[in-house]
């Protein structure tokens, strides 16, 4: 059964931080995570990047010119960091205790993000706009991003809502994040599944998602659609014979900041292709021919 089209929520009102005075705002920031190497790049403070890393110039290619390439949430290691002389180093989720370890280890002031929601991502643009005194621009950000998603909301509020599988790791089998589900039904789609847990190929193919999307984390768009269908004995399910199952760029679904709107965008193009046209970054399947399976085989 279908889920019911949803009314238009309000736009989220986004975190509010006084001004900073700008002589005392951060000059030199170090970025180990793609989301705020964005977030900087979107208000206008980019100028400010001394270091980030190699995911962070994946997604953000202006942030490669003239800036030292460090180990990222995850592996940060304090000489690096130090050797960039920051004042503040900005990081998020995924990151090992150790690896806060190593950021404090430096001597600058940290700022660490997990979030989890659409408010939590409009907080985190707003905070880093306020720290380094921008706040209007933050919140231009912030409710461009929300007008965006609201439009798309509109204009799928009436339309059927296929059911939706996002994965962002394929071993083991883990659902997309919170916001992902958020902008899939922002894209007119029911999410399968719990955001951000751990799952298995034969729960999904209990679910008869319509639509599967894959996002892997640091994979780009080398997602190998036709390989995991075939493990997963999946090439029964209507969404591989229908050929509606995508390889969506990582960074579209998996960076949350302004790049998420990419990713809006490319999940109403696999969602609701009638109405929207295919963008750059989605691939569809190509081969899916069925394999072979023994009676009673069980889904794995």
């Amino acid at each position: 059964m279908r889920s019911p089209a949803r009314s238009s929520p309000p736009l989220h009102e986004p975190f509010k931080i006084s001004v900073v005075p700008l002589l005392h705002t951060p000059r030199r920031i170090v970025s180990l995570q793609p989301s705020a190497t964005v977030i900087l790049q979107a208000i206008g403070q980019l100028d400010r990047l001394v270091a980030c890393t190699r995911y962070c110039v994946d997604v953000c290619p202006e942030a490669a010119s003239g800036r030292i390439v460090v180990d990222d949430s995850w592996s940060a290691d304090a000489g690096q960091i130090r050797a960039a002389k920051p004042d503040l180093v900005i990081a998020a989720v995924p990151y090992r205790d150790a690896s806060v370890t190593e950021i404090l280890k430096t001597g600058a002031r940290f700022l660490g993000f997990a979030p989890k929601t659409l408010a939590d991502i409009y907080t985190d643009i707003a905070c880093i706009a306020g720290i380094v005194g921008v706040p209007d621009r933050g919140q231009q950000v912030c409710d461009q991003m929300a007008s965006a998603i609201d439009e798309v909301r509109k204009q799928t509020s009436s339309l059927p809502r296929p059911r939706v599988f996002c994965e962002e790791w394929g071993k083991p089998l883990i659902s997309s994040q919170a916001w992902v589900a958020e902008l899939v039904e922002a894209a007119g789609g029911e999410f399968i599944g719990a955001p951000g847990k751990q799952t298995t190929a034969e729960s999904v193919f209990a679910a008869i998602p319509d639509v599967i999307v894959a996002a892997w984390c640091g994979a780009g768009d080398r997602v190998p659609l036709e390989k995991i269908v075939h493990d997963r004995r999946w090439t029964d399910l209507a969404a591989v014979r229908n050929r509606r199952v995508y390889c969506l760029r990582d960074e579209f679904l998996n960076t949350p900041a302004p790049t998420l709107i990419q990713g809006l965008h490319a999940l109403a193009s696999a969602i609701h292709p009638e109405l929207f046209p295919r963008v750059n970054g989605l691939r569809a399947i190509a081969d899916v021919s069925p394999e072979p399976r023994s009676p009673g085989e069980p889904v794995v």
